[in-house]
């Protein structure tokens, strides 16, 4: 019987398969209005930038399994300690916003659950059991998702890789161009 770490282990694997299907729900749910696209690619583009800075920021190429090289607390990092999960959620946050109807509870329902329970949560365990102290100060000054207080302009900056973003950006890059085209295109169907 798997335990609750096993769960999360599975949940970040399949976190882009869980993402995809939600967003398969929302396509086939969405009643679009042209005010709803409007605002809702408001949302989807603030969450690609979100994603792409720290992208950018992380200086390695994200994978299935749960990794890294050094604790990266600069960029969109020092405001919150999971910003590419915070683009995830205004893009499908936007996406929601543009489906109408049911698709903004379903999304927030399912993104807390995804993210705030199960993802979080087990790729924090990794961060503390590899960084330990220095993982649990940062911790103590940033929020998850929200931020908790504005850092210093020396916090903020720090390397940026744009081979990297391109690198591991261009599939999700795609993916939010993509999605948003065809949320549009059920204005028509």
């Amino acid at each position: 019987m798997m335990n609750l770490t096993d769960i999360r282990s599975v949940a970040f694997k399949w976190r882009g398969g869980l993402w995809t299907v939600l967003y398969l729900i929302i396509l086939l749910l969405a009643k679009p209005t042209r005010e709803g696209i409007f605002f809702g690619l408001i949302f989807v583009i603030a969450g690609q930038m979100v994603r792409c800075w720290a992208a950018g920021s992380i200086g390695l190429y994200r994978g299935v399994e749960v990794k890294a090289s050094q604790l990266v607390t600069w960029g969109p990092y020092a405001f919150v300690r999971n910003p590419l999960y915070l683009g995830n959620g205004l893009i499908g946050f936007g996406w929601a916003i543009m489906a109408g109807g049911w698709s903004v509870s379903l999304f927030v329902i399912s993104f807390v659950i995804i993210y705030c329970f199960l993802i979080i949560p087990y790729e924090e365990t990794f961060l503390e059991n590899k960084f330990g102290d220095s993982y649990l100060r940062y911790k103590a000054r940033t929020g998850a998702l929200l931020i908790r207080r504005w850092p210093k302009k020396e916090e903020i900056s720090g390397p940026f890789s744009l081979e990297v973003l391109l690198k591991s950006e261009k599939h999700s890059i795609y993916v939010t161009l993509v999605g948003t085209i065809l949320l549009i295109t059920r204005l028509w169907w």
